[in-house]
């Protein structure tokens, strides 16, 4: 844990604004956050996450400020010309283009700044979902097995058997996923594949449905990157009927009942053995695809107690009520100390 020992830094909260609204007209409240599969919103209305970072800062001594990406070339001159030891790296997109955010680490590598979180790699890595897959695999940290199909082509194909979940390779947040998203005949599987290249004109992944616990694991830390406590999304209060999976409904519609019957929270009944392989795994998945700083690792424990690894979140959700503050919270870290100690280990590695 840390409070942050350095002397006082200049620390620049960069964030990016969606859609077409101008700076002045700023909405109120962003959009769900992209790249945070498994984050909640709080059933009220919260700060944005930014403002919470910023406010952690102030108390731990530094000198924070806002940067803003709001997609226009001035906005990127202004990041160049900032007066700050640090950005505090919270963009998501660029333009409204979530497949950007690589781009824009690339961006703060160009013009030699200092920045928390993942570089341009592991967000590119994490990003492509079958990519990443093919990394775990050689890495031997199991997955389920999978497919990519795109344009009449079918790349790395294991032998996959239904039931199938089938959504886009490079969206996150849930984006594109729900009840229909788990198919068990050809039929159901065609149509979704094609639902997937109509709607996001990219490839669909079809990937074994693996039934089981939903688990988040947050990493944080460098050479020495340690798992915080477990947290689960319990779905088995979903309807009769509907997949365990983590849908936009059970994510972002507040007003379904999926929303309403779902919550994280830390994990419990696991013994010290499958929390052991649990947080060895997740440590494993972050390793291999370079995040660095902090993130979270999804994964579903089965009843027979395997651990499946399905995605990396580099740069996860920093709101408070989000998975990784709720880990941070179990560990005896407050909001405060867990910004501090990303903090540290940004300006530790520069």
């Amino acid at each position: 844990m840390s409070n942050s020992t350095r002397d006082k830094t200049k620390v620049a909260v960069l964030y990016d604004l969606w859609e077409d609204t101008p700076p002045e007209a700023e909405p109120e409240e962003p959009r769900p956050p992209k790249g945070k599969p498994g984050t909640r919103r709080r059933r009220k209305r919260e700060k944005p996450d930014r403002e919470e970072v910023f406010d952690a800062l102030e108390k731990l001594g530094h000198e924070p400020s806002y940067l803003v990406l709001d997609g226009r070339p001035q906005s990127l001159a202004a990041v160049a010309r900032a007066d700050a030891d640090l950005i505090f790296n919270l963009t998501e997109s660029y333009a409204g283009d979530d497949t950007k955010d690589m781009n824009i680490a690339a961006y703060l590598d160009l013009i030699d700044c200092s920045y928390t979180g993942a570089g341009p790699h592991a967000l590119y890595l994490a990003q492509d979902k079958s990519l990443a897959k093919k990394i775990f695999a050689f890495h031997d940290i199991r997955t389920p097995y999978f497919a990519t199909s795109y344009l009449g082509k079918l790349d790395h194909a294991h032998d996959i058997s239904f039931p199938l979940i089938v959504k886009p390779t490079s969206e996150d947040g849930s984006i594109g996923i729900d009840s229909s998203s788990v198919v068990g005949s050809v039929k159901e599987l065609m149509e979704k594949i094609h639902y997937i290249h109509e709607e996001f004109d990219g490839p669909a992944l079809i990937e074994e449905y693996i039934e089981g616990r939903e688990i988040y694991a947050a990493v944080i830390g460098n050479t020495e990157a340690e798992t915080l406590p477990l947290i689960e999304l319990d779905l088995s209060r979903l309807p009769q009927g509907t997949p365990r999976i983590a849908g936009t409904d059970v994510k972002w519609e507040k007003e379904t009942q999926a929303y309403k019957v779902t919550k994280s929270a830390p994990a419990e009944n696991l013994d010290e053995e499958t929390t052991h392989r649990l947080s060895e795994t997740a440590l494993a998945a972050y390793q291999a695809l370079r995040l660095r700083d902090y993130g979270r690792i999804d994964m579903r424990l089965t009843e027979k107690g395997e651990v499946y690894v399905i995605e990396a979140n580099p740069n996860p959700w920093l709101a408070s009520g989000a998975e990784f503050a709720m880990a941070a919270r179990k560990a005896g870290r407050s909001y405060t100390q867990m910004i501090g100690e990303i903090v540290d280990l940004a300006l530790g590695r520069y």
